[in-house]
């Protein structure tokens, strides 16, 4: 093991710390929440992941976004982030993805869901772990659906805008979130539907009442906490069941 991850194995221990250079994860969405999973996972030694997200670092991400500075404005933050992660470990293989997880991917055939790709094939059973960091409704609840079905570990996030208190930050289940607008939404879209999971979804969401804002205002003192919180979720699970 290198000495870049020495203090992430006196911790871990060389067993989990093996697996984590074997495992593969897939994380959609890196954004104010995705962009700091993606980096806590490669600083603890993560080395085999793929980030998904179609659009472009701008201004207004400049306050929360890993990747987001003056310099990376108008760049694919895929590209971006892809470059800050191997500044951290070159010897990592980060596959980047410029495309959006769209929420229209599902046939409904009786109690079963076949999950089409329009753009790209993101074969989600290849992956030891699916991570939600997608902001639309439809899309994370297609994701949800798709990769419960697809029988892959997800971690997804709820909302984690217009919220001051990052030690408000906790995790739970899917059904039994309450408070939180995003986990209702995607709850709704699953009881029109008239689907579910295949198995219970963990999500990292905020105790703390969301402001009214005209606008979806959000700080990185509370994005941050969201993705660091969904990358010790896959390395805990890594540590427990490996």
């Amino acid at each position: 093991m290198s000495e870049f991850f020495s203090r992430s194995e006196v911790l871990l221990g060389e067993k989990v710390m093996h697996e984590l250079q074997n495992k593969r994860v897939i994380l959609f969405g890196v954004g104010g929440v995705g962009s700091w999973c993606a980096e806590a996972l490669v600083r603890t030694g993560l080395t085999h992941l793929t980030i998904v997200d179609g659009d472009v670092v701008q201004e207004s991400n400049v306050n929360r976004q890993l990747p987001a500075t003056r310099e990376t404005i108008g760049q694919p933050k895929v590209e971006a982030l892809k470059a800050r992660l191997l500044t951290i470990n070159p010897e990592a293989e980060i596959k980047a993805i410029n495309a959006m997880y769209k929420g229209t991917m599902y046939k409904v055939q009786r109690d079963d869901v076949r999950c089409v790709e329009e753009a790209f094939d993101f074969q989600l059973s290849t992956f030891d772990y699916v991570i939600d960091a997608i902001d639309d409704v439809a899309a994370k609840t297609d994701l949800i659906l798709c990769a419960t079905r697809a029988r892959v570990k997800i971690f997804s996030s709820m909302g984690a805008a217009l919220r001051f208190d990052p030690t408000q930050v906790t995790t739970g289940e899917l059904m039994s979130i309450k408070g939180d607008a995003l986990a209702k939404a995607v709850r709704a879209r699953m009881k029109k539907l008239d689907l579910h999971p295949y198995k219970k979804v963990r999500c990292v969401y905020s105790t703390e009442q969301a402001q009214r804002c005209e606008a979806r205002g959000s700080l990185m003192q509370v994005t941050a906490v969201f993705g660091c919180t969904l990358a010790s979720m896959v390395i805990e699970d890594i540590r427990k069941n490996g």
